[in-house]
């Protein structure tokens, strides 16, 4: 049986992820502004082709498939990746930016299956003394929750990096895939707040 994943963020953001689901036989669907290229590894498994507009890069036994989409139009976002999709995602990662959240999640609802667990990627404020992670968007569906801080809790003061990000959200997906209760996990620090 075909699984399907349904990946929601900036172009290029979760290209690992992508790839490590495709490598693991997902066809995973990437709906973004541009195309970023998913890593492929090994060139034997590996084959690129233009198709009815959207880009398919085959990996391993599975395939990504990048759909020209932006977050302003959920409506049509929702519309070309269900396309592509064909039936229901049975993962959701979604790293979408606060303004549009709702309505893009709320846009690709009806994509998902009804078991699908969801892996939602968020920005820690740095404006309030007590942090609480937001209120998952789907409260029915089992969510893991990534917290990103904007320092790295690795390196004190250096930026959190892209790769700690893309580890961080591939355990997350590795969770929500082994049926683990609903939690939040923190990646990096906020930075400090500054008192007059």
């Amino acid at each position: 049986m075909t699984r399907r994943a349904l990946l929601l963020a900036g172009t290029g953001m979760l290209r690992r992820v992508a790839r490590e689901l495709a490598v693991d036989g997902w066809q995973v669907v990437l709906p973004s502004r541009r195309y970023a290229p998913v890593p492929a590894g090994d060139p034997e498994s590996h084959a690129v082709r233009w198709t009815a507009g959207n880009r398919r890069t085959t990996i391993g036994a599975g395939r990504a498939t990048w759909v020209r989409a932006q977050w302003d139009e959920p409506a049509e976002l929702a519309r070309k990746a269900g396309e592509v999709l064909v039936e229901p995602a049975d993962l959701l990662v979604a790293w979408v930016h606060e303004t549009y959240r709702e309505a893009v999640l709320a846009a690709v609802a009806p994509l998902l299956s009804a078991a699908a667990p969801v892996v939602e990627v968020t920005t820690i404020p740095t404006h309030r003394e007590v942090v609480a992670p937001p209120a998952p968007y789907y409260p029915h569906r089992p969510t893991q929750q990534v917290l990103l801080g904007s320092t790295s809790d690795v390196a004190v003061g250096r930026p959190l990096r892209h790769e700690e990000i893309e580890r961080g959200v591939l355990d997350a997906v590795g969770r929500a895939l082994d049926g683990r209760p609903p939690s939040a996990h923190q990646l990096g620090e906020r930075r400090p707040v500054r008192r007059p």
